[in-house]
């Protein structure tokens, strides 16, 4: 197959995604968290993909495994059990980084154990596409469908491009929403910094006291009372203000 052709091929694929891909780019300008954006993507990409009747999202970081954004309770069991068992689908595609469909999963024999429980589920086929953002592996998107022989090639082309868009977006999401908790672990540092600056001054005048030995009687407090130093520092200072009244 020559470049040409395989362009020509993808370039329906493209229009038959456009919507899908608008709304998607779309959560990046909400305020959507990373888990709320995947129980999106997760709705997408069962629309996106005919014959699905449930889709879901495996994250992957750090050996941790976790399913987010399941349309449905069976989607998560069925990834619970992938974990479980550490085999499925799921496992296999973010590993591989490639997409790995099961037309009849009464017959698959690549995860014996994991295939028994999907199949007591009611599931027959799964169709599982890696995201991938540059070298990082996140994890992968899937479809299941009831009925065997559930996705083709076609499906496969469209979960392929879809999960590409999809990593992209959730990479983003996931940056912005650790920048936010950076800057939120930031704020309140530099609050706990203040307070405690205040509260020592509030000692040092009390007790005509250095800055050092001040602190002191900050974790002797903290220690009595059985609270942070932070929660100390809080009360000096609100007796402070009790005082002046």
């Amino acid at each position: 197959m020559s470049g040409g052709q395989a362009i020509g091929e993808s370039l329906p694929l493209a229009d038959e995604l456009a919507g899908i891909f608008a709304r998607m780019s779309g959560l990046l300008l909400s305020e959507e968290t990373v888990e709320t954006a995947l129980g999106v993507l997760s709705s997408l990409a069962q629309e996106t993909v005919p014959g699905s009747t449930g889709a879901g999202v495996s994250i992957m970081e750090r050996r941790r495994r976790r399913s987010s954004g399941s349309t449905d309770s069976r989607v998560q069991a069925a990834d619970a059990l992938q974990y479980e068992f550490d085999e499925g689908p799921c496992l296999e595609a973010a590993s591989n980084r490639e997409v790995v469909r099961s037309d009849d999963l009464t017959e698959d024999p690549r995860w014996p154990r994991w295939t028994a429980a999907a199949v007591d589920l009611g599931l027959r086929s799964v169709l599982s596409a890696p995201l991938t953002a540059g070298d990082r592996s996140m994890g992968a998107i899937k479809v299941y469908a009831e009925q065997t022989h559930a996705f083709d090639e076609h499906s496969a082309q469209l979960l392929t491009l879809f999960s590409a868009q999809a990593a992209v977006l959730v990479a983003n999401l996931q940056h912005q929403e650790r920048a936010q908790r950076l800057s939120g672990g930031m704020r309140e540092a530099f609050r706990t910094r203040d307070l405690l600056c205040t509260a020592k001054g509030v000692l040092m005048g009390r007790h005509a006291v250095d800055e050092a030995t001040a602190f002191g009687m900050l974790l002797a407090r903290a220690q009595d009372d059985g609270t942070t130093v932070a929660q100390a520092a809080r009360a000096v200072v609100d007796s402070a203000v009790r005082r002046r009244r």
